[in-house]
């Protein structure tokens, strides 16, 4: 069974759960782990690539 978007991951242990808001092993934050849809008309791209130039710099 699929369950789209209902998957999220752990950032501080890395695993994965079905869970909303804490990590129920570590109690740490959760993210997304589904890359963004790409999209050949990204208003925002250039931005992000800035963003990702900066932060490789340091």
């Amino acid at each position: 069974m699929f369950m789209p978007k209902l998957l999220r991951k752990c950032k501080e242990c890395g695993n994965y759960t079905l869970s909303q808001e804490v990590c129920p092993k570590c109690g740490g934050q959760l993210k997304n782990p589904y890359p963004p849809k790409f999209s050949p008309e990204d208003r925002y791209g250039k931005y992000r690539r800035m963003l990702k130039k900066k932060l490789l710099e340091k």
